[in-house]
């Protein structure tokens, strides 16, 4: 296997199996995302784009050094900015595929993710949604190589989609799972997250390219999974003392989780739990404003987004 790295300020192009490299941009805070390219015969399949103009350009161009002509297929995760705002970058050359819901939630979210953070440098990024879509599973293939996408949401959104390359043993997760940093459902459900955790590890992976942060192994499933219990128990012991989701944030031991990047998303996380257990279901809507101005008071100010 070649692991040479191609390194532009702060990313990487890591080939981490035989045709299939880990686009890893660090620090992978907020809209700091993971990508993925699979180069198999005369086929190549990107996984993923970035946010800004700026930063999807620079993908663009190590995608373009392991794949000179091109991406075939463009897949997308889920629906969220960091991770479709660059489709203009690779379309119309390659065709843009997601899960159903992704098509319908990034043209209701529209461009609606740079509001909350006006002071990045967006560039243009012009709305390109998925072309082609699927309720629950699809089969791509690049040369020799299987590709599977199956939707596990809801779980970080309720569009979730990961891509599974069972030959090389690698499954890109999305942003079901992070790697160093915090997990975050608000949008998704935190019950949904487990079972897709549980599906994650089923699927017998020995690397896993998470939406954000280092390149891992399957260790990474029960790190998130430690996390999201957690999560719950702060919420049920929160729901028992009449707490609101901030109160129970604040009062919260983050102690074994402190290390892990945007730890301010343990206030929005708890508005999704608290909502399951108040019965609403998996992937309901639910105040997303509320949950992201709790998570901002429990930072003290907006979390900082290196973009």
């Amino acid at each position: 296997m070649d692991t040479s790295e191609r390194t532009v300020t702060g990313t990487s192009m890591r080939e981490v199996a035989d045709g299939v490299f880990a686009y890893v941009q660090r620090d992978g805070g907020w809209c700091v995302n993971n990508a993925g390219v699979v180069v198999g015969g005369d086929t190549t399949i990107v996984i993923d784009t970035a946010a800004t103009e700026r930063r999807a350009r620079r993908f663009r161009e190590q995608v373009d050094r392991v794949a000179p002509r091109g991406p075939d297929i463009l897949v997308n995760t889920h629906h969220h900015g960091d991770h479709v705002f660059g489709n203009a970058q690779f379309a119309p050359q390659a065709t843009i595929v997601a899960h159903e819901l992704t098509r319908t939630e990034m043209l209701e979210a529209g461009t609606g993710l740079r509001d909350l953070w006006p002071d990045v440098e967006w560039g243009d990024t012009p709305l390109v949604p998925p072309t082609v879509t699927f309720p629950d599973a699809l089969t791509l293939h690049a040369g020799g190589l299987r590709v599977e996408l199956l939707h596990l949401g809801p779980a970080h959104t309720t569009d979730d989609v990961v891509v599974w390359v069972p030959d090389r043993g690698v499954v890109f997760t999305g942003d079901i799972v992070m790697s160093g940093a915090t997990p975050f459902c608000l949008m998704g459900s935190l019950t949904g997250s487990l079972r897709a955790i549980d599906r994650l590890r089923a699927l017998g992976a020995h690397i896993v390219v998470s939406g954000h942060g280092e390149v891992a192994g399957p260790d990474v499933f029960a790190a998130n999974e430690a996390y999201l219990r957690w999560v719950r128990d702060v919420a049920e012991r929160g729901v028992r003392a009449g707490l609101s989701p901030l109160e129970a944030a604040r009062e919260a031991d983050l102690t074994g989780f402190a290390h892990l990047l945007d730890p301010e998303r343990l206030a929005a996380n708890l508005h999704r739990a608290y909502a399951e257990l108040a019965g609403r279901p998996e992937g309901a809507s639910i105040d997303l404003r509320a949950g992201f101005e709790d998570m901002v008071a429990y930072h003290g100010g907006l979390p900082v987004s290196h973009a």
